[in-house]
């Protein structure tokens, strides 16, 4: 079972927002959050970001992060948190096991893309993880 503690993600801010706005809109039958709650927040993260209201096709409803800065990005935080609080969630849980990408990243998407690696680059594999180090 996959967990995502809404307090304590372990994740920094940006993919924090970009996950839980991919379950909020994601067909999971075994997120624990029903899909009024996951409309409520995504609804509101739009508002956050856009001045119309949020679109009803589901393949337009995405958070595009691009334009926000640090500031924006609290504030969504901030309404993930709350929203989901103000129902009684302090974490969601699913049942479904990471996959590949099913299609590849659009142009649009590329430079976002390219901005998540070079903050968060991919742990070098080279240094034994705390894991995998032998024990004394």
């Amino acid at each position: 079972m996959q967990r995502l503690n809404l307090a304590q993600p372990g994740l920094p801010d940006l993919q924090f927002v970009l996950m839980v706005g991919a379950l909020c809109t994601s067909d999971l039958e075994s997120l624990n959050a029903p899909a009024s709650v996951r409309e409520t927040v995504f609804n509101r993260c739009w508002a956050l970001l856009h001045e119309g209201p949020p679109p009803t096709k589901r393949e337009q409803r995405v958070l595009n992060l691009m334009e926000g800065d640090e500031v924006m990005l609290e504030a969504l935080v901030h309404v993930v948190r709350q929203s989901f609080e103000e129902y009684g969630f302090s974490e969601l849980t699913w049942e479904q096991q990471p996959s590949e990408p099913t299609r590849e990243s659009t142009a649009e998407v590329l430079p976002l893309v390219d901005r998540i690696q070079k903050l968060y680059p991919p742990p070098d594999d080279s240094e034994p993880s705390s894991a995998t180090s032998p024990s004394s």
